[in-house]
C-alpha cells in the first residue's frame, strides 16, 4: 500500500503536463504570475493590484502586445475574477496564489521599464515566477514578449513546493492553436486597404450572426484587438459592421466577460458619444448585452458608460433609446452605478420622460432600482416622484398592466422613506387612490398596493404629533437658510 502511494507521487511530479493549464486571463500581464488580488483599470484591462501601483509609482505605462495602452487612472477590485481564480485553484488542487509585495512589483516594473530586450525579460520573469509559459507553434515563431495576452498561451504550475521548468523544445506544449479561419480573418482586418477591412468585417458579421460556436471560437484577444481599432474607423461601413459583429460575439454568454476585459468598452463609449447613428444603435445593444453579466456591471459604470447612455435616451433612433434604457436598467442593479446616476442628475431626466409617457415601462424599471438606494430615494422624494406616480395612477394611462405594476413598485420603494414619504403621500391624497386601485387591479397589483397602504397606516409614536405642513416645507426652509448663510 505504501509503495503504491509513493509511485503515485513520483508519477505525479514527473507529469506536470497533465495538470490543467491556467487560463491566460488569470495571469497578470506585468508579473506573469497567477493573480491573487486582480483589479480592473479604466481601460478595461486586469492586472495584479501592486503591479498597477508600481506602474503609477514609477510613472510607467506598458504597451501590450496588441498595441493597446492601459489607463491606470481608476482602479477597482475585480472580485468576480478573484473568486473564479480561487475556485479554479480549489478544483485543480492547487494552492491559492499569494499576492506579490509592492517591492517585488516595483522591481519587475523597473526592469520592464529599463529593458529593451523582450526575449531576455521574458526568460528572467519566467525564472522569477518558476513558471513554464506554454505557447503555440505560431507564437514561438514570433519574438516572445513578457506581457503577452494572446489566447493561445497558458501557464502550467506544478503541485508541490517547487515548480517544473524546462528549456527543452520538446517540453513545450501547443494549446488552442490559431485556426486557419482566424488567421485569414486577421490578415484582412489588419489590412491597410479600406476595401479589405470592409470585406472582412462584413464577412465576420455574417459568420457570427447565427453560428453560436463560431462566436465563441473567434472571440479571441487578437480578433478583439483588431475590432477595437476598426470600431472607431471614420468609414461608415467599417465602423457599423465592426460594432455589429461585436454585438454578435457578445450574445454568447461565455464571451461577455472576455470582451470587457479586452479593453474594448472605452472604444464603444466613444462611438456612442460621436459615432454614426447606426453604429450607436449597435453600441447600445452591445452595452445592454455586456451588462447582462453581473461581473461586468460595475466595470462598465467605472469606464464611463452611464453619461452617454443617459444621453442616448433622447436619441432620434428608437432602437438606440430602447437598448440604452435596458442597459441602464441592468447597470442600475449595482449600488455603485445607482450612486453615479443620481450624481449625474438622472432622476430628473427619468421623471421628465415618465411624465411625457416616453418609454414609460422601461424608465419606471430604472426608477425602481434607484428607489432601492438611499441616494436615489432621497433624490426622487425631493424631485416630486411621489406626486408624479400618484398622478399617473389616477389617470390610469398605462400601456399595460405590467407598467402599472412597475409604477406601484417604484412607489413602494419610496415608501421606505419614512415620515418624508408619508407627508408627500398625504399631500397627494395617495391613500384614497390606492384603495380604489386595490379594488380593480390584478392580484400582483393588489399585493403591491397592500404593502404601500401598510406603510401609510403604520402609527409611529411621533406620528401623532407630526406637523405635516411644516415637514413638507422643511426643505424650503433649509434651502433659504443656506442662501442666507452664503
Amino acid at each position: 500500500m505504501g509503495t503504491s502511494k509513493q509511485r503515485w507521487r513520483i508519477s505525479f511530479h514527473k507529469s506536470p503536463s497533465k495538470q490543467p493549464p491556467i487560463p491566460i486571463e488569470f495571469v497578470c500581464p506585468i508579473s506573469g504570475s497567477l493573480m491573487a488580488d486582480p483589479v480592473i483599470v479604466s481601460s478595461g484591462h486586469t492586472f495584479e493590484r501592486h503591479c498597477v501601483h508600481a506602474c503609477k509609482s514609477l510613472s510607467f505605462t506598458p504597451v501590450l502586445p496588441d498595441g493597446s495602452i492601459p489607463d491606470f487612472s481608476t482602479v477597482i477590485p475585480n472580485l468576480a475574477l478573484k473568486s473564479t481564480i480561487l475556485n479554479f485553484c480549489r478544483s485543480s488542487f492547487l494552492d491559492p496564489p499569494k499576492p506579490i509585495n509592492f517591492l517585488t512589483a516595483e522591481n519587475l516594473v523597473f526592469t520592464l521599464k529599463a529593458t529593451r530586450n523582450p526575449q531576455k525579460l521574458a526568460k528572467d520573469t519566467a525564472r522569477f515566477n518558476g513558471l513554464r509559459v506554454i505557447q503555440s507553434e505560431t507564437e514561438l515563431n514570433r519574438v516572445p514578449s513578457h506581457i503577452s495576452t494572446s489566447s493561445e498561451e497558458s501557464v502550467t504550475p506544478r503541485s508541490g513546493p517547487t515548480y517544473y521548468s524546462s528549456s527543452s523544445a520538446s517540453d513545450v506544449e501547443t494549446l488552442n492553436p490559431n485556426s486557419i479561419e482566424e488567421d485569414e480573418l486577421l490578415v484582412k482586418l489588419k489590412s491597410s486597404q479600406i476595401s479589405e477591412q470592409e470585406e472582412a468585417v462584413i464577412s465576420f458579421r455574417k459568420l457570427t450572426r447565427t453560428r453560436e460556436e463560431t462566436r465563441f471560437q473567434l472571440c479571441t484577444p487578437r480578433i478583439l484587438s483588431a475590432l477595437r481599432v476598426l470600431i472607431t474607423s471614420r468609414y461608415v461601413s467599417v465602423q457599423v459592421n465592426s460594432v455589429a459583429a461585436l454585438v454578435n460575439l457578445s450574445l454568447e454568454n461565455r464571451n461577455k466577460v472576455k470582451i470587457l476585459r479586452s479593453g474594448i468598452v472605452p472604444s464603444l463609449i466613444d462611438v456612442l458619444k460621436s459615432g454614426f447613428q447606426e453604429s450607436q444603435e449597435h453600441v447600445a445593444g452591445a452595452l445592454f448585452s455586456l451588462a447582462l453579466d453581473d461581473q461586468n456591471k460595475t466595470a462598465i459604470g467605472v469606464l464611463g458608460a452611464l453619461p452617454p447612455l443617459l444621453h442616448a435616451l433622447r436619441s432620434e433612433s428608437e432602437r438606440t433609446r430602447h437598448d440604452s434604457a435596458l442597459a441602464l436598467y441592468h447597470l442600475s442593479l449595482v449600488q455603485s452605478n445607482r450612486a453615479k446616476l443620481v450624481k449625474l442628475g438622472a432622476v430628473q431626466t427619468l421623471l421628465g420622460m415618465v411624465k411625457t409617457g416616453h418609454m414609460m415601462g422601461r424608465i419606471l424599471l430604472i426608477l425602481c432600482n434607484l428607489a432601492a438606494s438611499s441616494e436615489g430615494k432621497a433624490a426622487m422624494l425631493d424631485g416630486g416622484a411621489v406626486e408624479c406616480f400618484v398622478c399617473m395612477l389616477r389617470k390610469g394611462e398605462f400601456d399595460s398592466e405590467s407598467t402599472r405594476e412597475n409604477c406601484l413598485a417604484a412607489l413602494y420603494g419610496l415608501s421606505h422613506g419614512g415620515l418624508r414619504f408619508k407627508g408627500l403621500a398625504k399631500e397627494a391624497a395617495a391613500e384614497e387612490l390606492l384603495i380604489q386601485v386595490e379594488e380593480m387591479g390584478s392580484e400582483r397589483t393588489r399585493d403591491k398596493v397592500r404593502k404601500i397602504l401598510e406603510v401609510l397606516r403604520q402609527k409611529d409614536e411621533e406620528d401623532e404629533e407630526v406637523d405635516w405642513e411644516k415637514l413638507l416645507n422643511s426643505d424650503d426652509d433649509i434651502s433659504q437658510a443656506r442662501i442666507s448663510s452664503s
